[in-house]
C-alpha cells in the first residue's frame, strides 16, 4: 500500500518525518529517480563531505551554519539507515538502539554502579576483542583523512610499547626518511619514500603533542590568506611577476600579519 503523500506546506520537525520522507524519496514508484539510484558506496562520500562542512561551521563559529550542517549529517545516517532497511539488514530505531546501548556500556561510571571509568580507549578495547580481528591497530577506519589515521595507528601501537622512548627518534627518523627520498630512482620510490616521510612528521608531531591535521588545516590557512594579500598587493597578474618580485610581495604579506 502506498504511503500518503507528506504535504507541500508541511514543516517537518521530528526524526520520524525525516524518516518518512526519505522513505518517500527512495519509494520506487512516486521517489526521485536520483534518490533511488543510489547505494551505500555512492553516498559515503556525501557522509564524509557533511561531516567536514559541521567541523568547519563549528570552527567559524557560525551557529546558524551548523544548525543547517547538523540537518543536512542527520540526514545521511537516515538515508544509510533506509538503504540497509531496504535491504533487511537493519533500521534506523536499530542503530539509534545501538548508540544508545554503547553510550550507556562505555559509561559505566555515570548509568552504573562503579564509581570511575575504566577509560574510553580502555572500554572501546575490550569491545573490539570480541570480533574476530585481535591486533592493537583493529578498528581505526580507513576513511578517515590521512594524517589523522596515521597519528590513530601511531597511538594504538605506543600503547602496547611499540614506540620511540623520546622526541629524538622521531626527529632522527624525518632526515632519515629525506635522505631516501634523495636516493630514490623511480617516481613509485619517491612516492614510497615520501609517504614515510609524512609518517613520521605525524610521529613527530604526536610526540610534541601537536595534532597534525589541525596544524596542516591551520598552516594552510595561514598560506590561503596571506596569498590572497599577495593577490591584492599586486599591480599586474601574478603569473606575469618572477619569483622574486613574488617573494618580496610574499614577505610583505607576512609582515602585514
Amino acid at each position: 500500500m502506498r504511503s500518503k503523500p507528506l504535504s507541500p506546506t508541511s514543516t517537518p520537525s521530528s526524526l520520524a518525518e525525516l524518516r518518512a520522507i526519505m522513505a518517500r524519496l527512495r519509494d520506487p514508484q512516486i521517489g526521485c529517480l536520483w534518490d533511488i539510484d543510489q547505494t551505500f558506496e555512492t553516498i559515503a562520500p556525501y557522509t564524509i563531505e557533511e561531516a567536514y562542512e559541521v567541523a568547519d561551521a563549528i570552527e567559524r563559529k557560525d551557529l546558524a551554519a551548523l544548525k543547517d550542517e547538523l540537518g543536512d549529517l542527520q540526514l545521511q545516517v537516515v538515508y544509510h539507515a533506509r538503504m540497509a532497511e531496504e535491504l533487511g539488514a537493519f533500521t534506523l530505531d536499530d542503530v539509534i538502539a545501538a548508540i544508545c546501548d554503547k553510550m550507556i556500556r562505555r559509561h559505566p561510571h555515570v548509568f552504573g554502579d562503579t564509581q570511575e571509568s575504566p577509560g574510553w580507549e580502555a572500554l572501546k578495547a575490550s569491545e573490539r576483542d570480541v570480533h574476530d580481528d585481535k591486533s592493537a591497530l583493529a578498528g581505526v577506519a580507513l576513511a578517515l583523512p590521512a594524517l589523522k589515521r596515521a597519528e590513530k595507528v601511531q597511538r594504538r601501537a605506543a600503547r602496547v610499547g611499540f614506540d620511540w622512548p623520546d622526541i629524538s627518534g622521531p626527529r632522527a627518523k624525518i632526515d632519515e626518511e629525506m635522505v631516501e627520498i634523495e636516493a630514490a630512482e623511480s617516481f613509485e620510490e619517491k612516492a614510497a619514500e615520501l609517504g614515510d616521510l609524512l609518517f613520521s612528521v605525524v610521529n613527530y608531531a604526536r610526540h610534541l603533542g601537536v595534532d597534525a591535521e589541525a596544524a596542516l588545516r591551520d598552516a594552510t590557512a595561514r598560506f590561503e590568506g596571506r596569498f590572497r594579500k599577495v593577490e591584492t598587493m599586486a599591480d599586474e597578474p601574478l603569473s606575469d611577476l618572477n619569483i622574486e618580485q613574488l617573494e618580496a610581495l610574499w614577505q610583505k604579506a607576512k609582515t602585514a600579519g
